[in-house]
C-alpha cells in the first residue's frame, strides 16, 4: 500500500507546489505613461496588476491572461484606440479593467467595434469605474459568462446619426452577467439584450439614447431600479420570458416608457412612467402578473391589444388623456381578489370606507370603439346623436361593448418606492 500512495501524494505535492509558484510570481508593476502597454501586458505574469500612471496610452489592447489593468481615481490614464477595432479585446478569464478612460474604438457595427470587448473565452470579466467614451459600442459581452460592468461613465459617438451608433452595452449570450450603476448616454440603445439568460441590469441611468433597455430573447432574467430619461422608449421589453422587470422609472419617453411585446411568464411591478405617447403598450403579452405600477401623464396610459391571461392589480392610471386603449370585443376583468387599479377620473363613492369604490370603473365606451376603428368619425363627437348614445350607455350598463372593467376600483393611488424616487429626482 505504501509503495501505491506515495507517488500520487508526491505528484499532489509537486503540483501544489507549481501553483503556488505561480501565484507568487504576481505582483503589482507600475507602468508610466506613453509605454507600450501591450508589450508590458505580454511579458506579465498571470494575475499580474499593471497599475497605470495618469496619461496617454495606445490601443488597441488584446488581453489573452488573467491581469488587472488599474488607473488612478481620477481615470486619468487614457487608452486610446486607433479608431479602427476594439479597443480592448479580452480573451482570458479573470481579467479586471478598472478606473481608466477608454476611447476611440472603430466604429463599425458589422465588425462588432468596441471599446472593451469581451470575447467567449473572457468569464468572470470585472469592467468597473471607468469612462468609456466615444466608441462605437461601449462594452461588447459576447458570450462572456458571468461579467460584471459597473459604475462606468458611457458614453458613445455623438458625431453619428443615433441609429448609426453602436449601444453602450451590448449583451450577446452571455448568461450570468450583470450590468449595475452605470450612466449611460449618448448611444442607440442603453443596452441590447439578444439570446440571453440569467441577467441582471440594475440600478442603470439611461438619457438621450434610443431604447434604456432593449431585450430580445433574453429569458429569467431582471430588469430593476434604473432610471430612464427623455429617451425615445424606457424599456422594450420584447420576445422574453420570466423576467422580473420591476421598480424602474421612465420619464419624458417620446413614445412608449414601457413595452410588452410577447413578453410572458414575466412580473412588472412597481414601475414608475410619468410623461409620453403611450405608458405602456402591451401587444401579445401573456400570462404576465401587472401590478403596483404607476402610470401618469401619458397620452394614453395603457394600449392593450392581443394579449391574454394578464392579472392586472393595484396600479395606478392618473392624468392620461385616455386611461386604456383596447380595441376588442372581449371582456376583460382588470382586478384580483378584490382589489383593482386606482384611476383619477374615476367618480364613485366609497360608502362603506374600504377603500374600495362603490362603482366599477368600465374606462372605454362604443364611442371610444367607434372612433379608434374610424379615426374620421371625432368630427361627429359634439354631436346630439353621440350625446345620446353616450347618455344611453350610463343608463342602460348592458348595452355597452366589451371590453376592461375593473370591479374593484382603488380610492387612493399606491404608492411604490420608485415613485417616492422619482419625486425626489431634481
Amino acid at each position: 500500500m505504501k509503495h501505491c500512495t506515495a507517488p500520487r501524494f508526491s505528484t499532489a505535492l509537486a503540483a501544489a507546489l507549481i501553483l503556488a509558484g505561480g501565484a507568487a510570481q504576481a505582483a503589482v508593476i507600475d507602468v508610466p505613461a506613453g509605454a507600450r502597454l501591450q508589450a508590458i501586458i505580454e511579458t506579465a505574469a498571470p494575475g499580474d496588476v499593471l497599475r497605470l500612471a495618469p496619461g496617454d496610452y495606445p490601443g488597441n489592447l488584446l488581453i489573452d491572461k488573467p491581469l488587472t489593468l488599474e488607473g488612478p481615481p481620477d481615470r486619468a490614464a487614457r487608452i486610446l484606440g486607433e479608431r479602427q477595432g476594439r479597443t480592448i479585446w479580452v480573451q482570458a478569464d479573470d481579467v479586471t479593467i478598472q478606473r481608466l478612460t477608454i476611447r476611440h474604438s472603430g466604429l463599425s457595427l458589422p465588425d462588432m467595434d468596441a471599446g472593451v470587448f469581451l470575447d467567449k473565452t473572457a468569464a468572470r470579466a470585472h469592467i468597473v469605474g471607468n469612462d468609456i467614451l466615444d466608441n462605437s459600442v461601449g462594452v461588447y459581452l459576447w458570450g462572456s459568462r458571468d461579467a460584471l460592468v459597473e459604475d462606468n461613465r458611457i458614453v458613445g459617438n455623438t458625431g453619428l446619426r443615433v441609429n448609426e451608433r453602436g449601444n453602450g452595452v451590448t449583451v450577446w449570450n452571455a448568461p450570468g452577467s450583470k450590468v449595475i450603476g452605470n450612466d449611460i448616454s449618448e448611444g442607440r440603445d442603453g443596452i441590447f439584450s439578444n439570446n440571453s439568460r440569467e441577467n441582471v441590469f440594475s440600478g442603470n441611468t439611461f438619457h438621450h439614447l434610443r431604447y434604456a433597455v432593449h431585450y430580445m430573447y433574453t429569458n429569467d432574467s431582471e430588469v430593476s431600479g434604473n432610471i430612464s430619461r427623455g429617451n425615445e422608449i424606457g424599456y422594450a421589453i420584447m420576445f422574453s420570458r420570466r423576467l422580473t422587470v420591476r421598480d424602474n422609472i421612465a420619464a419624458d419617453s417620446a413614445h412608449q416608457g414601457l413595452m410588452l411585446n410577447a413578453t410572458d411568464d414575466s412580473r412588472i411591478q412597481g414601475n414608475v412612467v410619468v410623461g409620453a405617447e403611450k405608458c405602456v403598450f402591451v401587444y401579445n403579452a401573456n400570462l404576465n402578473e401587472m401590478a403596483d405600477n404607476h402610470f401618469q401623464d401619458c397620452g394614453t396610459g395603457v394600449h392593450y391589444t392581443g394579449s391574454e391571461g394578464n392579472r392586472i392589480h393595484g396600479n395606478a392610471f392618473v392624468n392620461n388623456q385616455n386611461q386604456v386603449k383596447y380595441v376588442g370585443t372581449r371582456y376583460l376583468e382588470w382586478s384580483l381578489d378584490g382589489r383593482g387599479n386606482y384611476w383619477s377620473d374615476l367618480s364613485a363613492f366609497d360608502l362603506d370606507g374600504n377603500g374600495i369604490g362603490d362603482t366599477a370603473y368600465r374606462p372605454n365606451g362604443l364611442i371610444d370603439q367607434v372612433i379608434w376603428r374610424a379615426p374620421s368619425a371625432r368630427l361627429l363627437l359634439n354631436s346630439p346623436a353621440v350625446t345620446i348614445v353616450r347618455w344611453a350607455q350610463s343608463q342602460f350598463p348592458a348595452i355597452l361593448p366589451g371590453g376592461v372593467m375593473d370591479s374593484a376600483p382603488l380610492m387612493a393611488p399606491p404608492v411604490p418606492p420608485a415613485w417616492k424616487h422619482y419625486e425626489a429626482k431634481p
